[in-house]
């Protein structure tokens, strides 16, 4: 074994003993007594520090959030389809990745792609998304590593491009994960997990003061797992680890550092022969050659500071430096006929990235007119290598499969390479005007200088300098203190080759938002125009091809949320979409097709009662979920489609005692099996899968 396999496998093991020797002595710390009632020993209330909006831990409803201008607003004022997926909804629902946590999301589409876990597949609105982290940018969910849910507080759904909040960006909307702080008070769990498919898993968080006036604190936020995945041959191992100190030496001032780190060791499929029904646990690919590979280590600095007399001051800033590559045998089986044509494919990428924001925000009155600013600059520097191999592979009998290994990357030339180096320069401002605390005005502008370089594998380098400035404006009417309706109208950029003019979108957007006096509830509805032009196709008519820019894609849309405490026992979650797109390229041979992997309608809807206990017995909670995938094309072709389905989950809590709980969660609790996408090889939906988890809270 080569010596750099060697220290990673050493690390790892120390990683893992490391992390259940800190999930075995918090377990068994003593109790601390307190008054508290059994329903909510999950998570204590969070403390807002700052301009940070996770108040919301012990609860499915959020009611701030930073999405719509980057400054703390109440959601019935935000003129933007929000959707915000708590800790406890995270929790309740026992999702552990991206894909698991959006399911019950209104406009977002996930799990595409079956098997596949290369990345995490998901679309807002027809469109792939854009990623951030705490407002600063990180990725395309689409080619980007697999984000772990118990990493943050929660994640924010924003639907609809906004490039004036979020820099460039996917005109259908962003994701936004808030990263896991310290708090003012001791709190903390651990927990261990045993589940379908070998998987075991322990993890701990918790934090406490350093100093006893609570100016220094700190947490620790850990988990490694161990599994496999339902394809034969597979492996579906995960380890995090971050800690964090805060430091608060006045009331005005609060400074975060946290350092993560986070690796992924998986496998993906190889899809299935077309004309063919198999278990979805047949494996067609090469066990010697089946590899997901993710490794990112992240510092990130957050301060705020506030000078009274309504002048705040904030800034956040990250540094990540990321490893990832895959390598499969996928089947392209265009005849349908035995043996099946399969393909070598891999990819190893690197990089270096730096991003940074200050802002200014200033709030005061004039008169009836309330007024808040906030003007901000923004830099992101990004370096990074990627290098992809393709080649043939043998073809296979799915009668009898025998498999004939791996290949060397090292002896095979890379079919693509790409050096990338890009800087991005921003200054930024959003203004909000409350009249008479009716008439809500929300305005933005941005410009971004992008400076983009890409170097190919001949060292062949293309440089471009873009100069973008986008807008957006919304505005919102309070009905009622408890109803408000909004329109808005936002633009987004994001180039796409550095030979032709960025794409661009623009979207209006209508809502209507309801949050019931007297229950922890809101309501919520969505109307939208969106359109992205400026396509990047390439042009074929040229020897090699060429990037340009034609035509545009369409997507108009409804959407319909709730998020509920109906009462102190029951939750409910629901959702639907429909999205209509097309595309209107006029040199497309695809012009007034469907996007692909778009189902037109989806639905979904989660409920969760608890039975309080009485006597010995403890609170038990029952879970049960409802999501419907309508049919979707497998690709812009609009030659195939996906098959339409209703999928079950479920879930059970028991309060063993007041500070322990156990609890199941089961996905696709009927084992429902459909097609997903159809071009080249048949792929599944996800099977049932089973964990079971015994957590200590205190």
């Amino acid at each position: 074994m080569p010596i750099e396999s060697r220290f990673r496998n050493a690390r790892q093991r120390c990683l893992t003993a490391a992390l259940l020797g800190c999930t075995a002595l918090v377990a068994f710390q003593p109790q601390v007594s307190r008054a508290q009632d059994s329903r909510s020993i999950i998570l204590d209330t969070v403390t807002i520090e700052a301009n940070r909006t996770d108040d919301d831990a012990g609860s499915i409803v959020a009611s701030r959030t930073m999405a719509g201008s980057r400054m703390a607003t109440d959601l019935l004022d935000t003129p933007a389809s929000v959707s915000i997926i708590t800790s406890k909804e995270i929790r309740q629902r026992g999702a552990e990745t991206a894909e698991q946590v959006l399911r019950y999301t209104a406009g977002v589409t996930t799990d595409f792609y079956g098997g596949d876990d290369r990345f995490d597949y998901y679309k807002l609105r027809g469109f792939d998304a854009s990623v951030y982290r705490d407002w600063l940018p990180m990725q395309k969910a689409f080619g980007g590593i697999r984000e772990d849910a118990f990493a943050y507080e929660r994640i924010e759904v924003v639907k609809g491009g906004n490039s004036t909040v979020t820099g460039p960006s996917e005109p259908g909307g962003a994701v936004n994960y808030v990263t896991k702080l310290p708090r003012t008070q001791r709190f903390g769990e651990a927990y261990v997990t045993a589940g379908s498919f070998n998987h075991r898993e322990v993890g701990v968080d918790f934090g406490d003061n350093l100093i006893k006036d609570g100016t220094l604190s700190y947490r620790l936020t850990g988990r490694v797992q161990k599994a496999d995945k339902e394809l034969d041959y597979s492996k579906n191992d995960a380890t995090l680890l971050m800690g964090g100190l805060t430091w608060r030496p006045s009331d005005q001032t609060t400074l975060s550092v946290v350092l993560d780190y986070m690796k992924r060791d998986g496998s993906t499929g190889s899809g299935f022969p077309l004309g063919t029904s198999f278990p979805r646990d047949r494996f067609f690919g090469e066990p010697d050659f089946n590899y997901v590979e993710n490794e990112r280590t992240s510092l990130s600095v957050l301060f705020d500071h506030d000078f009274g007399n309504g002048l705040t001051f904030g800034a956040n800033a990250r540094y990540s430096d990321e490893d990832r590559g895959f390598g499969y045998v996928y089947i392209w089986d265009a005849d349908g006929l035995n043996p099946a044509d399969r393909y070598y494919f891999a990819n190893a990428s690197s990089g270096e990235q730096f991003v940074a924001d200050a802002h200014l925000q200033y709030d005061t009155d004039f008169g009836s007119i309330g007024s808040r600013t906030l003007v901000g600059l923004q830099y992101s520097d990004l370096s990074a290598n990627s290098r992809t191999w393709y080649a043939p592979a043998s073809p296979i009998d799915y009668t009898d499969p025998v498999y004939t290994g791996g290949i060397d990357l090292d002896a095979l030339a890379p079919y693509t390479g790409t050096r990338t180096d890009d800087s991005i320069a921003s200054v930024y401002l959003q203004e909000e005007l409350t009249f008479s605390d009716r008439l809500i005005a929300t305005i933005g502008l941005r410009h971004d200088r992008m400076d983009l370089s890409r170097t190919a594998l001949d060292g062949t380098t293309t440089q471009a300098d873009f100069n973008k400035t986008t807008s957006r404006l919304g505005l919102t009417y309070k009905i009622t203190p408890e109803l408000s309706t909004y329109v808005s109208y936002a633009e987004s950029v994001l180039p796409a080759a550095l030979t032709v003019e960025p794409e661009e979108g623009e979207q209006y957007e209508l809502g209507l938002k309801y949050r019931p006096a007297g229950m922890n509830a809101l309501f919520t509805a969505a109307a939208y125009d969106l359109r992205k032009t400026n396509i990047t196709r390439q042009d074929t008519s040229e020897s090699p091809p060429v990037p340009r820019t034609i035509g545009e894609i369409r997507a108009r849309g409804i959407e319909l949320e709730a998020r509920a405490e109906v009462n102190p026992d029951l939750n409910l979650v629901a959702a639907y979409s429909y999205t209509d797109t097309e595309i209107t390229d006029r040199l497309s041979p695809y012009q007034g097709n469907s996007l692909g992997n778009v189902p037109r309608h989806l639905a979904s809807i989660w409920l969760d009662y608890t039975l309080q206990g009485q006597g010995a017995r403890g609170d038990m909670t029952f879970g049960i979920g409802a999501r419907y995938e309508g049919t979707a094309y497998s690709g812009d072709d609009n030659r195939s489609k996906s098959d339409a389905a209703v999928l079950i989950d479920a879930a059970y809590s028991y309060a063993l005692r007041e500070d322990t709980e156990l609890s199941v969660t089961v996905t696709n609790l009927l084992d429902e099996k459909h097609r997903e996408a159809a071009s080249g090889a048949i792929t599944y939906n996800p099977g049932r899968e089973i964990t079971a988890t015994l957590r200590r809270t205190w």
